[in-house]
């Protein structure tokens, strides 16, 4: 099993910025991969960003260029800095993990609201 635990969620106005952290009982060195999901209101759940397990960085396109994911040395930290938030941001963020065997463990979310 691996353990996650998102923060830093909250409100902000447009145009603001939020940092979620992830933390994780597994270091990234022993995970396929791990990074971010969310849902907005009303909506499936949709990939935002992920590290590959050396570290390497994938984007969605609607947060390309506004987002940045990155780690702690240790691997066990993952923090999202959400920069130039807009409405369309807000939902439920969730931290995924892969395991090296292909399984997902999901945190329980943190709400990010973003008003215009």
């Amino acid at each position: 099993q691996v353990q996650l635990v998102e923060s830093g969620g909250g409100q902000v106005q447009a145009g603001g910025s939020l940092r979620l952290s992830c933390q994780s009982s597994r270091s990234l060195s022993g995970l396929n991969a791990i990074g971010w999901y969310r849902r907005p209101p009303g909506k499936t759940r949709e990939f935002v960003a992920r590290l590959d397990r050396g570290g390497s960085p994938t984007y969605s396109a609607s947060v390309t260029g506004r987002f940045t994911i990155s780690r702690d040395s240790a691997g066990n930290t993952i923090d999202l800095q959400m920069n130039n938030l807009s409405p369309e941001d807000t939902g439920e963020y969730y931290c995924k993990a892969v395991t090296l065997r292909s399984d997902d463990y999901w945190g329980q979310g943190t709400q990010v609201t973003v008003s215009p």
